[in-house]
């Protein structure tokens, strides 16, 4: 049974009577509810004096969207948004990141998942392949199993340098606070090679032993958070006798880290979506093992978790540090919205299924579902977070520190198909749709918010969230790291040219262009998307394949 909703995300409300989230938008200077933050400075000045160059140019926090996790697997990580800035930075030699090169990624990589299938079954599958085409996703999942459980996969990892991308997919504000290597190494426990649910066992915390410090052995217990205040503690000249990473540039005096990104949150309500159930945090909500029973955290729990993640950011030396707000988790095509809008203006939709059942097909008595108020109301908490975040870079900024939002909720809404490009009556009159970069919109079709199809020769729709429904695709990290760069040289940070290292003047452009060519879900979609897509669901009614592989080993097994 869904828990009910908190009385701090309410329904609707008469017009005359505002909700509790528009009296918090007005409070914190918001245009109306739902208003991007437009200003990354929120309006505060800050007056700064730099000396020198960090050695660490670019260090990232977060989870999946900053470790740059697509189709339901880490991989392809030089890819990531902090990668491509560092590409952009000129840095992209010194940037460090962990690598998930074997079988596809982790835990389970659908674009090769289908690109097996097709090869073996053919471009399309009909109802009569669907027997041969799950026999070899069975296959396909049990290889990759074993190789991340038993195989060369969970071979021990000894991470002596600290990498400058400390991301880990499912991690909310909690396990970026207390997980360390030796608490992701004890909670992995022994694996079962389980003959039906062929899907990796705790995977985030296998990632984490790829990510954060293993080695020596006092660096084991090192948190994200700890990890990167390690970096910023590297300041002034060489440190134990090493060279300076770039010789010509005297050394930063006082800060370690020249700019810090933060993005975290999203997995305190993403689980909403990907479980189609809502549950809202109760008693446990702060620990590790105990929160896994939550899919979505109560407005005063996540202001309290990220109090404390705040506080421990604020001793980290960074010059600048960039905050991302939380996106609206119900615009994800892996929750679709079927039966029509609820009313005429409306955002939403009365229920919110899986992408392969369609309108008709679907039957709330039976098939998985959001109901249209709980999507509003996972939406109003998710606004409350992003508040809570405002004020915390409000309160830093006042006291002197170089500290920026950049208003991710407000981004993804910008590209929201459903929700307001195709419906005008829905649109607020904040809202305008995102200019794309002119090598995307010159594609056609034009990419899109909605799950991503293909036709047998090219992709027919879709094109800026990857197979899972959930994760950008390679040129949609392009979008959000253009996005931080806007910020970045707002604070000052000099770019300089990807080869000779010369600064640049201008307008800093991320290359779509050189993201295009890697991203084969625009260029080359698997010929089966459409078709497999179904198989997926199918799959994913009968064994929860998809569902599982997302919840990044919330429960484990």
């Amino acid at each position: 049974m869904t828990a009910p909703e908190p009385p701090s995300a309410p329904g609707p409300t008469p017009a005359a009577a505002p909700s509790p989230a528009a009296a918090a938008a007005t409070a914190s200077g918001r245009a109306e509810p739902g208003a991007p933050y437009t200003d990354p400075t929120l309006g505060i000045p800050v007056t700064t004096s730099w000396r020198g160059e960090p050695r660490n140019r670019l260090v990232a926090i977060g989870d999946s969207l900053t470790q740059g996790f697509q189709s339901c697997a880490a991989f392809q990580t030089e890819l990531s948004y902090p990668a491509i800035i560092a590409h952009e930075l000129g840095w992209a030699e010194h940037f460090r990141h962990p690598s998930f090169d074997g079988c596809g990624g982790l835990p389970l990589n659908l674009e090769m998942l289908l690109r097996d299938i097709e090869d073996h079954c053919g471009p399309a599958i009909d109802w009569w392949d669907t027997p041969s085409a799950l026999f070899r996703a069975r296959r396909f999942m049990d290889k990759v199993e074993d190789y991340w459980e038993r195989g060369a996969g969970c071979a021990p990892v000894s991470n002596t340098a600290i990498n400058h991308n400390l991301a880990v997919f499912g991690w909310d504000l909690r396990d970026a606070l207390d997980k360390s290597a030796d608490v992701c190494r004890k909670m992995i426990g022994t694996p079962s090679d389980d003959l039906v649910l062929q899907v990796v066992g705790n995977p985030g915390e296998r990632a984490a032993l790829r990510t954060l410090p293993t080695r020596p052995p006092a660096a084991g217990a090192l948190t994200q958070v700890t990890a990167a205040a390690e970096l910023g503690e590297q300041t002034g000249g060489s440190r134990h006798g090493e060279a300076t990473e770039d010789g010509e540039r005297e050394a930063d005096p006082d800060h370690g880290i020249e700019t810090l990104i933060v993005f975290l949150g999203a997995n305190n309500a993403l689980s909403s979506v990907v479980e189609l159930k809502v549950v809202w945090s109760g008693e446990g909500y702060d620990d590790l093992r105990t929160k896994a029973r939550f899919t979505v955290w109560r407005p005063e729990h996540f202001a309290a978790e990220l109090r404390q993640l705040a506080d421990a950011v604020g001793r980290i030396r960074a010059r600048h540090v960039i905050w991302c707000t939380v996106p609206h988790v119900t615009i994800a095509p892996i929750a679709r919205g079927v039966r029509g809008k609820a009313e005429p203006g409306s955002r939403y939709f009365p229920y919110y299924t899986r992408p392969w059942i369609t309108d008709s097909a679907f039957d709330p008595e039976c098939d998985p579902h959001l109901t249209g108020e709980q999507a509003r109301a996972v939406d109003e908490a998710i606004d409350q977070y992003n508040d809570a975040m405002a004020e915390v870079v409000r309160e830093a900024r006042r006291g002197g520190r170089d500290w920026y939002l950049l208003d991710t909720a407000g981004l993804l809404d910008r590209l929201a198909c459903r929700r307001y490009y195709e419906d005008e009556e829905a649109r607020p009159r904040w809202w305008t749709p995102y200019p794309l970069p002119r090598e995307l919109a010159g594609l056609e079709p034009v990419p899109n918010s909605r799950f991503l199809l293909s036709d047998g020769d090219r992709r027919s729709d879709g094109g800026l969230f990857s197979l899972d429904g959930v994760h950008p695709t390679t040129v949609a990290y392009g979008i959000l790291a253009q996005e931080l760069i806007e910020v970045m040289r707002r604070a000052g940070v000099e770019f300089r040219t990807p080869y000779g290292g010369q600064p640049r003047t201008g307008p800093v452009r991320v290359n779509f262009t050189r993201l295009m060519r890697r991203d084969t879900l625009i260029n080359r979609p698997p010929a089966n998307v459409t078709s497999g897509l179904h198989a997926i669901g199918w799959a994913d009614e009968a064994l929860d394949v998809l569902a599982r592989a997302l919840r990044f080993g919330r429960r484990g097994k």
